[in-house]
């Protein structure tokens, strides 16, 4: 499926969770949807730890190397929203015992994290598809046609 023509606006955030990752139950009934908009610094802590766990400095690296610039959020700040991430269940944190600085914590993705990330990257692809209908990207389908509000 090519994502770039697809509509998102019309996209089940629950079944896109079904159909990538089957039935994901937990403890929390909290709709990640709640979560929305997240910050652009929390998107990408929830995208770095998408594919595993991470030490924040892994984190920041990763940020880095998939943007291909430095991090513009100082190391206090990556922190802090970890610490705000962490407190509102999207993340784990494992600490090595053998290491009590930060880099001997470990961080990690819940399953309502998960869930928020994919919301969130829903949530940004219909964002992108409205710039595409809008003709600001390139690929753009054909401008939507609005109804109502004029006589």
């Amino acid at each position: 499926m090519d994502l770039k023509y697809l509509d998102f606006q019309d996209i089940d955030i629950q079944l896109v969770l079904r159909t990538h990752w089957g039935h994901m139950s937990r403890a929390s009934n909290t709709p990640p949807e709640q979560f929305l908009p997240l910050t652009p610094l929390s998107f990408e802590i929830l995208l770095s730890l998408a594919d595993g766990d991470r030490h924040g400095y892994g984190i920041i690296k990763e940020v880095e190397e998939r943007s291909g610039e430095p991090l513009r959020s100082s190391t206090g700040t990556l922190y802090l929203a970890i610490q705000r991430l962490q407190k509102n269940g999207l993340l784990t944190v494992s600490q090595n015992n053998a290491a009590k600085a930060s880099r001997g914590r470990t961080y990690g993705l819940t399953r309502l994290g998960r869930e928020v990330a994919v919301a969130e990257a829903v949530r940004l692809a219909a964002r992108v598809s409205d710039a595409r209908h809008k003709l600001l990207l390139p690929g753009a389908a054909a401008p939507r046609t609005v109804t109502g509000g004029h006589d």
